[in-house]
């Protein structure tokens, strides 16, 4: 096909190529190296009023359970846009980012997360196509055991630990965690 990057498109081994110290794919026809690289999530603790947007998820993996509005970085997007758009997917709601709240590491998933502090731009919310339920809940009627994943737990008490110390430094895996549920 004229004009198509065929890149890669011949056989492939995995070896380690001259240069590098990891077993990587490669092209044995043109030396093209397919290098996997992690998933960036990108997300967001929304708060208004003394009450934190969860949404219950309507997807897998744990389908049922309540989450912070997150997902995936879209390619070409930067990270806090895709928050914002994940927050108007998840919950069709418009949030503010204030600041970078966390940079989590789940490598058994080779997952990057990127978690914001944001307030919320008006206090409408309602559940987007994968999402059972959105809800601003307070705080101490968060459902601490229905969360679908540790990163989410991390964000919402690293996020109340931001706010009650006023320290803003960016968090990362609390000692010990890896993700893993």
């Amino acid at each position: 096909m004229a004009g198509r990057d065929r890149r890669g498109a011949g056989p492939s081994v995995t070896l380690v190529p001259d240069g590098d110290s990891r077993p990587r794919r490669v092209c044995l026809e043109c030396g093209f190296v397919h290098y996997r690289n992690p998933l960036v999530v990108v997300g967001a603790v929304c708060e208004a009023d003394g009450r934190v947007l969860l949404c219950r998820r309507a997807i897998d993996p744990r389908r049922g359970l309540w989450t912070i509005p997150a997902g995936y970085l879209e390619l070409n997007e930067e990270p806090a846009a895709g928050a914002r758009r994940e927050a108007l997917e998840e919950a069709r709601a418009e949030i503010e980012i204030e600041r970078l709240l966390a940079v989590y590491a789940v490598t058994r998933i080779s997952q990057v997360q990127l978690i914001y502090a944001a307030r919320l731009a008006s206090a409408r919310v309602a559940p987007g196509p994968e999402s059972l339920e959105a809800a601003l809940i307070p705080w101490d009627r968060i459902p601490w055991d229905e969360l679908a994943f540790p990163s989410v737990r991390w964000a919402l008490e690293h996020y109340r630990d931001q706010e009650d110390s006023g320290d803003l430094t960016p968090r990362a895996n609390p000692p010990g965690e890896t993700g893993d549920w």
